[in-house]
């Protein structure tokens, strides 16, 4: 059973990501022995990236550019709840061909987290039939973990 106290928390620029990780923090700052993970996930390159003469060395460092000022973002809002800086880590990943749900889904197996915590995007009916929705997918495979939808 993975543990209750290690919270994963996908991040990114929206403003629901923002209100979720308030949440977070406020329910966080209370608990003892709490651990987070701050994760961003950036997808793969557009399809004509390539063609265009992109290089994906230089669309990582852009997306991983994106991504520090995301976590000092999230860091400032969990900090200023009392969340001790030792008990926060930063992780990025390229979503490689997978639904960012699956990445989110590898990350919490693989560090053993008891919560994950996301933002409900507000995507239309439309949008959410045809690509899905992370917060929807993750509460249909959460099996043994809590998932945190915070709208």
């Amino acid at each position: 059973m993975a543990r209750w106290e290690k919270i994963l928390m996908a991040v990114d620029e929206g403003e629901t990501s923002l209100r979720a990780l308030r949440y977070v923090a406020r329910i966080a700052a209370s608990m003892g022995d709490v651990s987070l993970c701050l994760l961003h996930i950036y997808p793969e390159p557009p399809p004509d990236f390539y063609q265009r003469g992109g290089q994906i060395a230089d669309y990582r460092a852009e997306k991983e550019k994106r991504a520090e000022i995301i976590f000092a973002q999230a860091e400032r809002v969990l900090f200023e709840a009392g969340i001790q800086p030792g008990r926060v880590q930063r992780s990025i990943r390229p979503a490689e061909g997978r639904s960012i749900s699956q990445v989110v889904l590898d990350v919490q197996k693989e560090g053993d987290f008891g919560t994950v915590a996301v933002g409900k995007r507000g995507v239309s009916k439309a949008e959410e039939f045809l690509f899905g929705s992370i917060s929807n997918a993750l509460a249909r495979h959460s099996n043994g973990f809590t998932t945190w939808v915070v709208g």
